[in-house]
């Protein structure tokens, strides 16, 4: 009888109901949460999900010694996460975003790079601000990047710069980006007058294959050499688009927005929350974390509807750009260019401004790369 109850006792210390504390009931809860906002109200389904599942597996409490869990050396949850960890996913995330983008917008006016640009001082207010509030140079860089509304940018630079943070800087990134409709729109309806919500832009014009072809190339050397250290996504980036624009390699084109694409996210985003253990994400510095990516959020959207409306100052009539695009210039394809749209329509429903708030959209996805290469040569 003894050796059952031990046995028993025994079978109850291994047991999650043992090991459990508060804590993990915390995540646990916001893990169901991100399941529920991505099933029921569609926010980044594809993103919310498997992090929310991952937060729910890395918060199953547990025995140490077991060898399962995400920090255990061998385990394979750890195996899986070195993808995070050594930088080696959103390179492959960038190669599905570059064979999916189509840059036409931006080729056809490339005026619009500059709000793109504009956007990314959301990146540097966020730094700045980090650096006040006593974090090191290092872990100040990797939680600006939240600004750039830019996933795999913000674990690439997290995994070189601060790794430690990298669970609170991923799950931050990801949920503004699921949020991007919640957070911008207030700051473009408060920034823009009713006139300037019914500017009408002209029609873009039509972009040649060769122009196509050739932009990758361009783009990808200009930048390069600008930022040698941002080579590892805007190599992928823009060898992803030449795929999709050269018209020969389709079948890996679509191997690279497809499967590849898919893949990856999935494991990016199970293994990205898996790693938001209680024991290492609630902290007084996680919150700091959240807070500062969404001010670095709302800086970046300010600065690009802000930007736009100074360009105003410069165009001729008729030619002027509406400024509800200026929110596009975030690095979130396509949902800040659908927010755009949306609020463009609320104002008259007969100016679509999607195909024009793609320019800056796309520009911003090239601009967070270059600016994670920026900081990650200044600070590494």
């Amino acid at each position: 009888m003894e050796q059952i109850i031990d046995s028993l006792t025994q079978f109850w210390q291994f047991t999650g109901f043992a090991n459990c504390t508060w804590q993990h009931l915390v995540m646990i809860a916001i893990g169901l949460v991100f399941i529920l906002l991505g099933i029921v109200k569609h926010w980044e389904p594809l993103l919310l999900v498997p992090i929310g599942f991952g937060i729910i597996i890395g918060n199953i409490p547990f025995l140490n010694g077991l060898n399962i869990g995400i920090y255990e050396e061998g385990s394979v949850l750890n195996i899986l996460y070195q993808g995070v960890r050594q930088g080696w996913y959103p390179p492959l995330i960038f190669l599905g975003i570059g064979a999916m983008t189509d840059f036409s917008a931006l080729i056809s006016q490339p005026r619009l790079m500059l709000i793109g640009a504009a956007a990314q001082i959301g990146i540097f207010g966020a730094y700045i601000i980090a650096l006040h509030l006593g974090f090191s140079p290092a872990e100040a860089g990797a939680i600006g990047i939240i600004g750039g509304a830019d996933g795999p940018t913000a674990i690439f630079l997290s995994s070189k710069l601060a790794p430690e943070l990298m669970g609170a800087i991923a799950v931050s990134a990801y949920s503004y980006m699921a949020l991007v409709p919640v957070i911008q729109k207030p700051v473009m309806l408060l920034l823009t007058t009713k006139k300037e919500r019914l500017i009408r832009m002209k029609a873009p014009r039509q972009v040649g294959q060769k122009e196509k072809i050739l932009f990758p190339i361009i783009g990808f050397i200009c930048t390069a050499f600008i930022v040698p250290s941002g080579i590892p996504l805007l190599g992928m980036l823009f060898f992803g688009n030449l795929l999709k624009e050269s018209g020969v390699t389709r079948r890996l084109a679509q191997t690279a927005s497809g499967p590849l694409v898919d893949v990856v996210t999935t494991l990016i985003g199970l293994t990205v929350g898996a790693s938001t253990q209680a024991t290492v994400f609630l902290s007084a510095r996680s919150v700091k974390i959240f807070l500062l990516g969404l001010l670095s959020f709302v800086i970046a959207t300010t600065c690009g509807v802000l930007f736009a409306k100074l360009m105003n100052l410069f165009c001729k009539e008729g030619n002027k750009i509406n400024p509800l695009i200026g929110n596009a210039g975030v690095s979130a394809v396509p949902d800040s260019a659908r927010v755009s749209e949306t609020v463009g329509l609320e104002a008259d429903p007969s100016n679509h401004l999607l195909m024009h708030a793609m320019g800056p959209n796309v520009a911003g996805v090239i601009g967070s790369a270059v600016a994670a290469g920026i900081l990650l040569g200044f600070l590494s």
